[in-house]
């Protein structure tokens, strides 16, 4: 047993989806974050980080102040588990980017773990003890990043804790296009943007489109979706840290997305699209207008809504 290692990989996922923020979030197929688990002995038995590959030197070696090391302590914890764990993290997605880089890590991570101890926890622990590293890695514990990176697909976030996670429909041929333009936005900054109160008629507004995007996923009703993909509250208030904001949502939607928004707290944006032809021509408009708008070179993923989110993908001896 001393010697198992078991990896588990867990996607990129868009949160907020416009008229959802903090409560609705959806699963990509790739890219994503992996995390390599194995027993450790020693003095100090409890979580150690072996090596983080892919980040540059930025994040935290110390489990405690990792958002995956932080998140893997929790589940030893809830599970009552004496043996010590050392991670191995492998970053598949940008720092800061909007993809919910923080929540991959601790998605892959409690997966990881859990294989390794066979404690088939339930995935309300899973996703609680992951939150508990979102918090360290994105400033506060929000779960519509958290949850679809565990559970796949497009989830509704009623409650993060207790966990409340609604599964909501797919529609036939709905399919994502993202575009990470080469700058960063921290999760902290973007969310001092947004104060503490929001107008009751944005508010309304909000709910409103949240009502009818939930029911369009569940009619495969596109065009109810497009009318329903509009932030009133978190975008406007973050939209100065995206040069040609609207400009890009716009070449968006003239290609043919049902719309298009920020990803989470950006700088990535995504839009939604009724099929994979859609979604090239959409992606192609992208990042053409990301590069006239922001410049660099953007990275762009084309993708169908990711059925499942955090899986072991190998369990071996080292």
């Amino acid at each position: 047993m001393a010697d198992r290692v078991v990896t588990a990989f867990a996607p990129a996922t868009v949160s907020n989806v416009a008229c959802g923020f903090d409560v609705l979030g959806f699963a990509l197929e790739a890219p994503g974050d992996e995390v390599s688990a194995r027993f450790r002995e020693g003095p100090d038995p409890q979580v150690h980080i072996d090596d983080i590959v892919g980040d540059g030197g930025r994040l935290p070696r110390e489990a405690a102040r990792n958002t995956a090391g932080v998140a893997v302590q929790a589940l030893l914890t809830a599970l009552g588990e004496r043996r010590g764990v050392a991670i191995t993290i492998r970053k598949g997605l940008p720092l800061s980017s909007g993809l919910g880089g923080s929540a991959a890590s601790a998605a892959a991570a409690v997966k990881a773990v859990d294989a390794l101890l066979d404690a088939r926890a339930p995935v309300e622990t899973l996703v609680a003890c992951a939150l508990e590293g979102e918090r360290i890695g994105a400033g506060s514990a929000h779960a519509d990043n958290i949850a679809p990176a565990i559970c796949g697909g497009f989830v509704l976030v009623r409650r993060a804790s207790p966990a409340d996670i609604i599964s909501l429909p797919v529609p036939a041929g709905l399919t994502a296009v993202v575009v990470h333009p080469d700058i960063e936005i921290e999760t902290a900054r973007a969310r001092a943007l947004l104060g503490d109160t929001v107008r009751l008629a944005d508010a309304i507004r909000q709910w409103a489109n949240l009502g009818a995007l939930v029911h369009g996923l569940h009619r495969g009703d596109f065009a109810l979706i497009a009318r329903a993909l509009e932030d009133t509250i978190a975008e406007p208030r973050r939209a100065s840290l995206i040069p040609g904001l609207m400009a890009i949502k716009r070449a968006a939607v003239e290609a043919g997305a049902l719309g298009c928004s920020l990803s989470g707290s950006g700088p990535s944006l995504f839009a939604l699209c009724g099929d994979a032809k859609a979604a090239a021509a959409v992606g192609g408009a992208m990042t053409k207008a990301v590069r006239a708008e922001i410049g660099g070179e953007p990275q762009t993923y084309i993708s169908s809504i990711a059925p499942q989110g955090a899986r072991v993908v190998s369990a071996c001896a080292s």
